[in-house]
């Protein structure tokens, strides 16, 4: 009876050995015949500033361009969320209110704001220095940090008492440095920084990121050992600019390349890209700091860098601090900028400057890779003149989703294996079977051998 219930085991375990090897061939096969891990089978879509529409940045930006730059002197959001256009007439004002906007009376006007900035450029550089249009109060406005000396100081100051009384100087605390030490890090011997947004020339996908986080042949890692290799910067610019582009290694940037992490295994889709407007909300994500908000507070500012001068930067009055350099910002999935320098941290707050993602990507004929809609449909499209800039204390990052980085993620074995869109589960099947089969069989030889020696053992006495 013993020897029934062996052969009946055994049986049962051959069979289900044969049965396992059939059923991992099988699982195998299909997933080599779906397999979707390709990147070039990953949904995306491109949007570049001129896809995006005029009044995507609010309506204020189209007012501004139709009154010219003799009349008006820039636009911000209000607080209640309206656009505010400050206005040197009365016609001018009335177009405004036409329009549907709030006009603001101002001495001066945009003409005037281009010469102050353009005599204070010709003046003897001073790093730790920086200049911006501040539309809100009419004026603008001149900083100089802990490093600048009295004598600089008091030398600029001339300058700018020569240029007129709507000139403001003011000291600020801490020094403005880029933020070397969205995003994800990257790092390589030059340093700690952060990706900012994939980018694309339709052949070949990228990093965008700051200028001055390495030269042109830096190659980046996403781990601090040199083991996981993302990629090597193939161009940009820095001093002038602050932009630079990090070819991925495989030529693709994967999976969630039109999504921004922002800690937490979260990220938000992108869907556009867009120039700010001045005291729009907006978020920054970088890899030391995570996800932080704060409010334009001006455009087109020059920065002077220890490294060198930099212009055409936005300010913002949200914190960074250092390794978060060109990490992305944005605001309701629209791209804006990658974070390049600025002063303070994110205990005692401070000046964060960025790059506009709008500059860097005309500069190098590329596009910005969008990411698919919520149900994983066509991608969202750009926004829209309905909805134009969201009131400072309604705005959002954007629409949020999972996310595994937007760098290529090297998974482990394990995990690899453990994947069902992979072939590892069915080899893993396969395998468990063929031991199953060899043991079985193994076990039935032995026990033939036992058999056969108590046979012989018995016969022999």
């Amino acid at each position: 009876m013993r020897h029934a219930r062996r052969r009946v085991v055994r049986r049962v375990t051959r069979l289900a050995a044969v049965g396992g090897l059939l059923l991992g061939g099988t699982m195998v096969t299909h997933a080599v015949a779906s397999e979707p891990g390709t990147p070039d089978a990953v949904p995306f879509s491109t949007a570049s500033p001129a896809d995006a529409d005029a009044d995507a940045a609010g309506p204020g930006a189209d007012l501004v361009r139709r009154l010219g730059t003799s009349r008006t002197a820039g636009s911000w959001v209000g607080e209640d969320g309206r656009t505010v256009v400050a206005v040197t007439d009365e016609e001018a004002a009335a177009e405004v209110r036409a329009a549907g906007a709030e006009p603001k009376r101002v001495r001066h006007s945009m003409d005037d704001f281009d010469s102050a900035t353009r005599t204070l450029s010709s003046a003897p550089r001073v790093p730790g220095t920086a200049w911006m249009k501040d539309y809100r109060s009419n004026q603008v406005v001149v900083r100089g940090d802990s490093t600048v000396s009295e004598d600089d100081w008091s030398s600029l100051t001339e300058v700018a008492d020569g240029i007129g009384d709507f000139v403001r100087m003011e000291r600020v605390g801490g020094t403005f440095t880029t933020r070397l030490a969205g995003g994800l890090p990257v790092l390589s011997t030059a340093g700690r920084c952060s990706a900012g947004f994939n980018v694309t020339d339709g052949r070949r996908e990228f990093i965008l990121t700051a200028g001055h986080c390495g030269p042109q042949g830096s190659v980046w890692f996403s781990d601090d050992g040199g083991r996981k290799k993302v990629g090597t910067t193939v161009g940009g610019s820095f001093p002038g600019d602050d932009y630079s582009l990090i070819a991925y290694d495989g030529g693709k940037a994967g999976e969630n390349a039109g999504v921004v992490a922002v800690g937490g295994g979260k990220g938000v889709r992108i869907t556009g890209v867009a120039e700010p407007t001045v005291g729009q909300r907006i978020f920054r994500s970088g890899s030391t700091s995570g996800l932080r908000d704060g409010e334009v507070t001006a455009l087109d500012v020059t920065v002077n860098y220890p490294e060198g001068t930099v212009g055409g930067l936005i300010e913002s009055d949200v914190c960074a601090e250092p390794g978060d350099s060109g990490g992305p910002m944005f605001s309701e999935g629209i791209a804006l900028g990658v974070t390049s320098g600025g002063s303070g941290d994110c205990r005692s707050g401070g000046i964060t400057y960025f790059q506009p993602v709008t500059k860097a990507l005309a500069d190098l004929d590329l596009k910005l890779i969008v990411a698919p809609g919520e149900d994983g449909g066509s991608p969202s499209p750009a926004p829209s003149q309905a909805q134009g800039v969201a009131a400072p204390d309604a705005a959002t990052p954007g629409s949020s989703t999972s996310v595994r980085g937007i760098l290529p993620d090297p998974s482990t074995l394990v995990s690899r294996l453990a994947d069902p869109r992979n072939v590892g589960p069915g080899l893993l099947v396969m395998g468990g079977s063929l031991v199953a089969l060899v043991a079985s069989r193994w076990i039935r030889a032995e026990q033939d051998r036992k058999a056969y020696r108590r046979q012989y053992s018995a016969t022999w006495r």
